[in-house]
């Protein structure tokens, strides 16, 4: 697989809420081989017990209120359970407060999730609790647009 040099084709602005005021990042959405990486680049992350942060697409569209409660549930179109939802992520690993990510998935297309949101929780996910892996407040969220 070659890495994308290019414009993504969706992205997001990840912005935190009351929890993470300092919290800002950029996650893109690129179309390869053998499905869709997403790289993300995430600074301010407060810091947790574990340094682990549960990262998922949400079917919800904007990122409204303190808690960001219009995101709604996990992007879900096959109706999985957690963790085999198509927007369950792996978690982000914070060093310093910042973070960084690349992986491939076959989960869904950049273009099936625009419109989505990104949101950024403020604990690892369990990868066992039903809905949504225990995975604490909601902390920071961003609306992925085309790219």
């Amino acid at each position: 697989m070659r890495i994308p040099t290019g414009r993504p084709e969706a992205s997001a602005c990840v912005r935190g809420g009351e929890e993470a005021p300092r919290l800002r990042g950029t996650v893109n959405f690129y179309t390869v081989s053998g499905g869709t990486l997403v790289t993300a680049e995430i600074r301010g992350l407060p810091q947790n017990d574990t340094g682990f942060f549960a990262f998922h697409i949400h079917e919800g569209k904007r990122c409204c209120g303190a808690d960001f409660a219009e995101t709604g549930g996990h992007f879900n179109p096959g109706q999985q359970t957690h963790p085999r939802h198509a927007g369950d992520l792996p978690p982000l690993l914070s060093d310093g407060g910042c973070a960084s990510a690349a992986f491939v998935t076959g989960r869904f297309t950049p273009r099936e999730v625009v419109g989505r949101t990104v949101v950024i929780h403020n604990s690892a996910d369990d990868f066992r609790t039903q809905p949504a892996g225990n995975s604490g407040k909601k902390i920071a969220c961003g609306v992925i647009r085309r790219g």
